[in-house]
């Protein structure tokens, strides 16, 4: 097994470098802007050592995993006296391989390895990440190694052309990231009606696991359900009058959410064209009072 360092310590460095170091691959260095960080991630990996700077990790490694900022790569990849033999990867959701070309010009093979995870925290990203998805971007033969590393995950991979990152990376903030912004609007919508963001986080739980549950197992678009999916406009209009006088400003992304959701509902076979068209109409108009009017 090749020998592996890091340059980064944080969630997910720490959290790679902990999962490759249970299934018995040596991470032999890492470094990070600060010395506690190095240090922290060191006492979690078997005989690691603390680097001082990238050029020492990349020295004691053959295969370098650059777990830093996404602002903060291609300054490292610059700093560094690659060699050929050498594999530099990078774990940035949104960039390609293009961002390592300072290595490749000194002959090291390159690479992108994205755990498809959310990390709020240290202790949770080593928690979540077996059973990932990883995205990977990279030519033979480390592809093949990187696969050899999500399976050692107990991961999925999925590989991506040059390009595809920023559309894959886009498609993670919807269903991870905005998960949390709809989240955090629902339960302003319970604070109106006096209930606690605690209370109203746990009363939603449940109902959040249910529809992971059925997304998981009855897919899209059988899995859709609510208003939009029985075309029961007399709710949607409800809905709409009483955001309209108590959250006007959540009124453009409901209406945003509820065109997007009329194919699902169509493709599910429960509403047809014509009641299509009538939810297309209402949540067009710009405020509900117009169309009574």
């Amino acid at each position: 097994m090749v020998r592996i360092g890091f340059v980064g310590a944080g969630r997910t460095g720490t959290a790679l470098a902990v999962g490759l170091s249970q299934k018995a691959c040596p991470v032999v260095a890492v470094s990070s802007r600060t010395l506690s960080s190095s240090q922290k991630l060191a006492r979690l990996v078997s005989n690691c050592q603390v680097c001082y700077t990238a050029q020492e990790v990349a020295d004691a490694a053959e295969l370098v995993f650059i777990t830093t900022p996404d602002d903060a790569i291609t300054q490292v990849c610059n700093e560094v006296h690659w060699h050929e033999g050498q594999s530099v990867v990078h774990c940035s959701g949104a960039h390609s391989v293009d961002i390592l070309e300072s290595a490749k010009k000194l002959g090291a093979v390159v690479g992108s390895f994205h755990p498809l995870q959310t990390f709020a925290d240290v202790d949770q990203a080593i928690a979540n990440l077996p059973g990932s998805t990883f995205a990977l971007e990279a030519e033979e033969p480390l592809l093949s190694m990187l696969k050899e590393l999500t399976h050692l995950l107990n991961g999925n991979w999925v590989v991506l052309k040059p390009g595809d990152k920023v559309l894959y990376h886009a498609a993670a903030v919807f269903a991870c990231n905005y998960l949390v912004t709809l989240v955090k609007l629902a339960l302003d919508l319970w604070l109106d009606f006096k209930v606690s963001s605690k209370e109203a986080t746990r009363a939603l739980l449940p109902l959040l696991r249910g529809t992971i549950n059925n997304i998981e197992n009855i897919g899209l678009p059988d899995c859709l359900t609510g208003p939009v999916a029985r075309g029961d406009i007399g709710t949607i209009e409800r809905h709409l009058s009483a955001l309209e006088i108590w959250h006007p400003s959540l009124l453009t992304t409901y209406k945003e959410l509820g065109l997007q959701t009329i194919p699902i509902a169509l493709a599910k076979g429960t509403v047809n064209e014509q009641k299509a068209e009538a939810m297309r109409v209402l949540l067009s108009f710009q405020k509900v009072r117009e169309r009574n009017a």
